[in-house]
């Protein structure tokens, strides 16, 4: 800009001295002259103003520090946590955990000072049991506003009064089938059971999931605390393992996308990604009910980066961000704001991102039960896969 400014000005002087030899006009000339090298000069003051807010900025981004986040493997578009940075001049430190029981010892022991976590709900309320979060100043977090009150609602099961956590993402446990491989509608975890699918049943390779199943088919809860319950259910377990062909997690979306099998107990959100690859797939929550989770965002007691870890769920929770995580990992969001934003018509309506509220009331979250009783049921899925 200076070189520039130099130029004019260069081009100016010759102009006056040669006006101020003039018989005629000469005054009026130099008066505009000099009236270009005053706006000329305006104009690099002006520059040179936002040069300097520019600058300011971008110092104040340099101060701006960093924030540790752990994350569920996959669970988040990349390029928001560089739009997180360009808007915030935030350094993200993002690390990834595969479970819950992986991630939570990290927590507890403090070994490393995590300042944005994703529990889910039950281990959300383990550890606000055992002291280890932190309340969140939602002064700091305006975009509360768009997470729908059902969500918050919901949360106060894990999070008695919402101060603690933020809904990320949430969906429900299901089944998955092949229409193709099966002939009659699913609408009961009963077919499970079902003798004609032997070797053509994926279960939840998960204590709580797989025995959460079985206790719903009995007509239980499947928080229950009763040692007779959890027995009943790991008997019908037992009972129906010589018809599975695999327990596992991640796998059952590639195996059922490859019509490897006929039945699989999935995720809400892997079962709409099976269904983009593979249209012969449909996922039901059966009558007897299931599960409806919600993970969602908390800050360690041991953060070390508290206001940098609310920027960063306030910044989550803007819709548009909300909306490219939730095309990018296709499990619901809860907010609502967001929702409004996809336009695909078919996943905006999708009874499996958004079910209806009479699938929803016949869903439990999950609810930490003690380390009495989570034994118990360890005990008892331990006896399930021994068998």
């Amino acid at each position: 800009m200076k070189k520039r400014n130099l130029l004019i000005l260069a081009g100016i002087i010759p102009a006056v001295l040669l006006a101020g030899c003039g018989k005629s006009g000469g005054d009026e000339k130099e008066k505009k002259d000099t009236k270009v090298v005053a706006d000329s000069q305006e104009t690099e003051s002006k520059t040179s103003s936002k040069d300097e807010e520019k600058t300011e900025a971008a110092e104040n981004k340099k101060g701006a520090g960093e924030v540790i986040v752990y994350n569920w493997g996959e669970y988040l578009d990349p390029d928001t946590l560089e739009l997180f940075t360009e808007e915030t001049g935030i350094k993200v430190i993002y690390e990834e955990f595969e479970t819950n029981e992986i991630m939570y010892p990290k927590i507890e022991t403090g070994a490393i000072a995590y300042d944005v976590v994703c529990p889910s709900d039950y281990m959300i309320q383990k550890m606000l049991e055992n002291d280890l979060l932190s309340e969140i100043n939602f002064d700091h977090v305006p975009n509360l506003k768009n997470i729908g009150e059902e969500y918050l609602k919901s949360s106060r099961e894990f999070d008695p009064e919402n101060k603690y956590s933020v809904p990320y993402c949430w969906g429900t446990v299901g089944i998955l089938y092949n229409k193709t491989m099966v002939d009659e509608p699913i609408t009961s975890w009963d077919v499970l059971w079902d003798e004609k699918y032997k070797d053509n049943i994926l279960m939840q390779d998960s204590v709580r999931d797989a025995l959460g199943i079985a206790l719903k088919r009995l007509g239980y809860s499947l928080n229950t605390t009763n040692e007779k319950e959890i027995s009943e259910a790991a008997d019908t377990l037992i009972e129906q393992k010589p018809l599975v062909q695999a327990y596992v997690i991640d796998q059952v979306r590639d195996k059922m996308i490859g019509d490897e099998a006929a039945i699989g107990v999935i995720y809400s959100g892997e079962a709409i990604y099976t269904q983009r690859e593979n249209e012969n797939l449909e996922y039901v929550i059966p009558e007897e009910g299931s599960n409806i989770w919600i993970d969602s965002w908390v800050i360690p007691k041991n953060a070390k980066n508290k206001e940098n870890a609310e920027a960063f769920i306030n910044f989550m929770c803007k819709p548009e961000i909300a909306l490219m995580n939730f095309e990018y990992i296709t499990y619901s969001t809860p907010n609502t704001a967001a929702r409004e934003l996809i336009e695909d018509e078919d996943i905006k309506n999708s009874k499996i991102a958004f079910p209806d509220a009479a699938d929803m009331d016949r869903c439990e979250t999950f609810h930490y039960l003690g380390d009495e009783v989570d034994n118990i049921y360890n005990d008892y899925w331990n006896k399930v896969k021994s068998s």
